[in-house]
């Protein structure tokens, strides 16, 4: 059996985990979170998200374990790898994949956040930038990768007005048209 190996990779809010999920259920693939691991790699390190990951622009070897960790994932196949970052390492590392990228208009991503996790928009605004930024610092640093340039992406969806389920089957649709 051919081994497939799709990634999922966006902003936050933008959809990602929901799509990912949904996906894996549709098509059978093992699905894994990378945003999971790094937010158990804080934990276990008995530090806050925030903290961890300026902790980690200082400290490459963060990255480094973590992203070892899913270009092995993605070499083994039959999964579906979200992660920010996964479509650029499978397209760094040439592992074959079907790279998709979901956009999302920023009001509708930081109203997806706070459905998701409570908080106040303003507040949550400003910490998901922060983030952004933090992980844009680390990527252009230690990768020379600019998150911005979308080129690599097989499949690049606009979910700001798109129910899940809508954007699952434009990626089934596109998988299909590639006979993935």
């Amino acid at each position: 059996m051919e081994k497939k190996t799709i990634t999922i990779s966006g902003l936050p809010g933008s959809g990602t985990t929901t799509v990912a999920k949904m996906l894996a259920e549709r098509t059978n693939l093992k699905y894994i979170n990378v945003g999971m691991i790094f937010r158990e790699m804080a934990e276990k390190n008995k530090m806050s998200l925030e903290f961890f990951e300026r902790y980690c622009e200082e400290h490459p070897e963060i990255d480094i374990e973590l992203d070892k960790k899913q270009e092995e994932m993605m070499k083994k196949g039959n999964v579906i790898m979200e992660g920010r970052l996964s479509g650029w390492i499978a397209h760094l590392k040439k592992i074959p994949a079907f790279k998709v990228w979901l956009d999302c208009d920023e009001r509708e991503r930081i109203r997806r956040v706070i459905e998701r996790e409570g908080g106040d928009f303003f507040e949550k605004k400003a910490e998901t930038k922060k983030r952004i930024e933090s992980e844009k610092r680390r990527y252009k640093k230690f990768y020379g990768i600019d998150i911005n340039d979308k080129s690599i992406y097989d499949l690049v969806i606009d979910t700001t007005n798109m129910p899940p389920e809508e954007v699952v089957e434009k990626i089934l649709e596109a998988l299909k048209d590639k006979h993935f």
